[in-house]
């Protein structure tokens, strides 16, 4: 440690408590500079990459319930500083080893006036971003305290762009992202919030690690900046806390291209390992009982077309054998389907299987077939009554050798005890990590729909796989457009895996027409990245109707040993290479919006001296999304990384490519 170094050390440590203070640390590999100051007795924060300026000088601040807010008359005692760098292992993911490389400073703080009350606030600086989070020691007259407003600023340049979607609305995060200057966020909007600067910097303000506390979203305040607002409870409060408490970390991942968002892990490196043996989870591709509720083949409801039948079951059971599927969804098995569903969620059995569903023939048919069957929990919000069951729903899983779950949350708000909360509330937050929690115990793995967002907790919690938390394709027909497939990958996917319910090859169905190509469908097997996919469509459209373009889904992995961004535009297209886990071949998956485009591939990605078979599935040459949807080209040619790959998609349309090694 150098003379001045140890000096300035020695200094922090003084126990005369410093009422003005500034300090900057910088990134790893010093682009990243974050700049941390104590004047007027408030707490700001500025960062700026490569010297430019990206967010200017930002307060921090907690408001009490029937208290003086922890804004002002701050002083502070003492500064600590560190680097750490480790890398990891995921269990499963979007790459096998994870970097985490960081510096930190934290400063411990105490008010000047009579209350004396102390607060810690740690920041760090990573490479690609840097985050903060305040820290609530026991406090000498208090032990627990009400949160009625967070008040963290992120002053961004107003003129910058953010693509985003609305909070507080009646179907939660499923809304379609609108670009917009950051001047016209004046209601609050949910984050990931994706932001193009002026200076063609791409942020993403978001949340890690998010525990017993409201998720945040955010709005303009009378500063011009973008401020916290976290989803209250029914009576209005943030968050009730017993201390000592942390707060989920606030994130600003920084960028120089859109792309390079797209592969930015600071979510899972702010979330704790594993605590538990988690070896036992395994992802999952699976097909469902579900997509011919959708085009009205079937009902979830008792009757004559109920799809959840036990002969249904089992012709899927047989169906995901010949198709090299391994597991089978099947909703609708239970009691409370009957008349308006949405409105049978306080009465709903979770343990209870209609008459012509027999769990047990299932799941032993299942077994003795190797698929693994995945259930299904429809709560509807009503979570008292799901919470009353948990136990022994989970339990009841369990025994029945099911080991994967996929719960919904779909009502507008959640109930509990007569009060309506929302389901980003911190009502919604504890419920969602009690469900978590109580499936680790039963060795069941979730995939979460209506869902809180992803906030890197699945590091802590590799059994939650994947979750919903956008528009997916029950929204086709009419709700989305090409364009929201190229939004998606950097914006709502920066928060965690998505399942997208992708593989419908039935595009053309006048009761659910599906605005993409046929090619389209197999590349959201690469670029929605989910450790539990998909094929959504019915058996027949796989086997009898286009078996060549199944092959696809039958080769693409779920879980990736690397992810290598290509090519892309917010909005308008985007084309991602993995490697699968533990294997030698490569996967290569492109979307584009509503215009055709061609796009030229650098295979620089791939082994020295090596050659692979690149199959190709294309769009045809006069395939369009609206009136041509099912021309599919499927290709074979040798490539090296020497060589580029040009591929043309149409409007709405879409490719993938498998890159199979070659023995020498």
């Amino acid at each position: 440690m150098g003379f001045f170094s140890w000096l300035k050390r020695l200094f922090l440590w003084h126990k005369k408590p410093l009422l003005e203070y500034e300090h900057e640390i910088f990134s790893p590999d010093n682009r990243i500079g974050l700049k941390i100051q104590l004047k007027g007795g408030q707490v700001f924060y500025s960062v700026k990459k490569d010297g430019k300026l990206l967010v200017d000088d930002s307060a921090l601040g907690l408001a009490l319930r029937s208290e003086k807010p922890i804004l002002k008359n701050l002083s502070l005692v003492r500064a600590r500083e560190k680097e750490f760098d480790e890398t990891w292992e995921t269990v499963w993911g979007e790459a096998k080893i994870i970097r985490n490389h960081y510096r930190e400073i934290t400063l411990y703080i105490s008010e000047t006036t009579a209350e004396k009350r102390l607060l810690t606030v740690r920041f760090r600086a990573f490479n690609d971003g840097v985050a903060f989070r305040y820290e609530i020691p026991p406090q000498p007259a208090f032990q627990n305290l009400t949160i009625s407003e967070e008040l963290s600023e992120f002053k961004i340049d107003n003129n910058s762009i953010a693509w985003h979607i609305p909070a507080y609305q009646p179907d939660r995060y499923e809304y379609n992202y609108t670009p917009s200057p950051v001047y016209e966020l004046t209601h609050s909007v949910h984050t990931p919030l994706t932001i193009e600067t002026p200076t063609g910097h791409f942020l993403s303000l978001h949340e890690a690690a998010l525990y017993n506390y409201g998720s945040m979203t955010l709005r303009l305040n009378r500063n011009h900046a973008l401020m916290s607002d976290i989803t209250p409870l029914s009576d209005g409060m943030k968050a009730y806390v017993e201390l000592p408490f942390n707060t989920p970390w606030r994130v600003i991942m920084i960028a120089d291209t859109a792309m390079d968002l797209t592969v930015n892990r600071m979510l899972l490196n702010l979330n704790d390992p594993p605590r538990e043996d988690f070896s036992w989870v395994k992802p999952l591709k699976f097909m469902g009982i579900w997509w011919a509720m959708f085009v009205g083949e079937w009902t979830w409801a008792p009757g004559e077309r109920h799809g959840a039948t036990t002969a249904h079951a089992k012709e899927y059971i047989d169906a995901c054998n010949r198709l090299g599927i391994d597991g089978l969804l099947i909703e609708g098995w239970n009691n409370g389907w009957e008349g308006d569903w949405l409105q049978n969620g306080n009465t709903t059995n979770f343990t209870q299987p209609m008459d012509d569903f027999d769990m047990d023939t299932v799941s032993e048919y299942a077994k003795k077939c190797g698929v693994s069957l995945v259930g299904h929990h429809e709560t509807v919000g009503f979570i008292d009554n799901y919470e009353r069951q948990l136990e022994e729903a989970y339990q009841y899983y369990a025994n029945h050798g099911v080991h994967y779950i996929k719960p919904g949350y779909a009502g507008s708000m959640m109930t509990i005890q007569g009060r309506k909360e929302y389901h980003h509330s911190q009502i919604g937050v504890l419920h969602y990590q009690k469900t978590v929690e109580l499936a680790a115990k039963y060795h069941i793995c979730l995939d979460i729909h209506e869902p809180i967002k992803g906030t890197g907790i699945e590091r802590t919690f590799p059994n939650l796989l994947t979750r919903e938390g956008a528009r997916g394709q029950e929204y086709e027909g009419g709700a989305l457009s090409p364009s929201h497939t190229t939004i998606i990958p950097f914006t709502r996917l920066l928060s965690g895996g998505m399942d997208y319910t992708s593989g419908i090859f039935d595009v053309t169905n006048f009761t659910k027409r599906i605005a993409t190509t046929l090619a389209r469908q197999l590349a959201y097997y690469v670029t929605i990245f989910s450790a539990m996919q998909m094929a959504a469509d019915r058996p027949r459209f796989y086997e009898k109707e286009f078996p060549a373009a199944y092959k696809f889904i039958r080769d693409v992995p779920v879980s990736w040993e690397e992810t290598v961004p290509l090519l892309g535009r917010i909005g308008e297209y985007y084309v991602v290479a993995r490697k699968e886990r533990d294997g030698e071949d490569w996967f290569i998956g492109g979307v584009t919006n509503e215009d055709a485009r061609r796009v030229r591939l650098n295979l620089n990605f791939l082994d020295d001296g090596v050659s692979y078979e690149a199959e190709i599935y294309r769009d045809g040459d006069t395939a369009h999304y609206r009136d041509n949807q099912l021309a599919i080209m499927i290709e074979t040619r040798k490539v090296s990384k020497r060589d580029f790959l040009d591929i043309w998609m149409a409007a709405g349309g879409g490719f993938a490519v498998r890159l199979k090694r070659l023995q020498p």
